[in-house]
This record gives C-alpha cells, structure tokens and sequence, in this order.
C-alpha cells in the first residue's frame, strides 16, 4: 500500500511516520507513506498557496491552483483508488472504513488549514471526506495520522500476532474485552480464574460476554448501530 498525504505543513508528520507500526510496515516493504510540500505547487515566487475568501469573512482558504498541481502529478505517475479530504465535517472514521481503506492500494489523503480548501477541490477534485471527531483541528495533519495509523496496522504481516488487529475494540462494533498479564494477584487484586484455567472455550465464551457488558456501560450507542453500513 502506499499513502501520499499532501500537507502545508508537512514537518508535523517528522515524528510520527519513522515509529512504531508505520515505521515497521515501511522496513517490512508493506506500506509506504509519502509527505508534500503543498508550498512546492505554490502558484508564485512567495510561495503562496493561500488567499482571503471571496464575499469576506475572517481567516484565509488554501487555492485550488496548488492542490490540483499536486494531485495531476501524483495521479500522472499511479493510479489512486481515493483522494481523500480530511474534514471536520466529513464521515466520521470507524473501523468500518479503516477495514476498507485497507483493502486499497494507492491513497491520497488531503489535510486542509486555515478555514479549508476552495469548495471546488471537494467538488472536482476529492472522492471522500473523513473525520476523525466532532471537533476542529488547526489542520488535517493529525487526523491524517490517525487514519495512516489505523489502515495500515490492518495490513497482513504488519502486527507481529496476524490475528491482534481482528481483535481490536469495534471490529464488531463491540469494545475490547479487559485483558490481564502477570502476576495473577498483586496487592489482593486477582485475575479472573476462569483466564488462568486453560479452558479455552470457557475463555472466550467470557471474553465475548465481557464485550458486550462493557459496551452496554461504555459505548452503548455501537449496539444500536450493529448491522449498519460505516
């Protein structure tokens, strides 16, 4: 897989790409993730990739110009199965779409700033829209993380245990089971026996009822979305 994220500030991503899971899918030769320069598709010699909004109003938009420079020349060398704006008011990720994403091979994923894109990139030039939360960010760059993170742990032979990211919370809209190590008591607090039994079956037979128990208390509103399309 290969992730292309077009960013005006693309230092942000310095400390996030080269750790953990991502750092290991790209030595793995799974998944690549490469960072734009959106100034380097600047429309002038002072770099300018931003300008007021036409009828007024506070804060700058990022121009068409630049961005459709940027994304003709990455879709003139591949071909892109999405173009995706990350937006606070577009679909909220779920681990639904993550699922889906994963199932791609080129991605582009677009970070907007300041007060957004021209209206015309999301009509001509985006296929979707994502959100990580009812909330605004300074920029798309952090929500772009979130998604490149959450894609492509899911990839075959990222995670060191093949079956980890199945059993996330929300791969069927069930919240994680409470998970325990050793030692099997510390300070009087104990582990669940029927988790030091070795009885496999009974195992996760409580494992699934604690799903549903804690998603009842916790995140009641995931049952009630059971069967429906992310």
């Amino acid at each position: 897989m290969r992730i292309d994220i077009i960013s005006c500030v693309p230092a942000t991503f310095s400390g996030l790409i080269d750790q953990s899971i991502l750092k290991r899918a790209g030595e793995k030769g799974l998944a690549e993730i490469h960072i734009h320069d959106l100034r380097d598709y600047a429309i002038n010699k002072h770099n300018q990739i931003d300008d007021y909004a036409f009828g007024g109003g506070a804060g700058m938009v990022l121009m068409i110009e630049p961005i459709d420079k940027c994304i003709a020349k990455l879709k003139s060398e591949r071909d892109y199965d999405e173009v995706i704006y990350m937006s606070p008011d577009g679909k909220t990720l779920s681990q639904g779409i993550s699922n889906e994403l994963s199932l791609k091979k080129n991605l582009i994923l677009l970070c907007g700033h300041y007060k957004g894109v021209d209206e015309r990139v999301r009509e001509h030039l985006v296929t979707r829209e994502i959100s990580i939360g009812d909330y605004v960010l300074t920029g798309g760059e952090l929500a772009a993380a979130v998604v490149a993170d959450s894609v492509i742990r899911l990839l075959p032979g990222v995670m060191n245990d093949e079956t980890s990211a199945l059993t996330d919370s929300f791969q069927d809209d069930l919240i994680a089971p409470p998970v325990y190590t050793r030692p099997a008591e510390y300070k009087d607090w104990k582990v669940p026996e029927v988790l030091t039994s070795g009885h496999q079956a009974k195992i996760e037979a409580w494992r699934f009822d604690q799903q549903v128990e804690r998603t009842k208390a916790k995140r009641p509103d995931l049952l009630n979305r059971s069967g429906s399309e992310d």
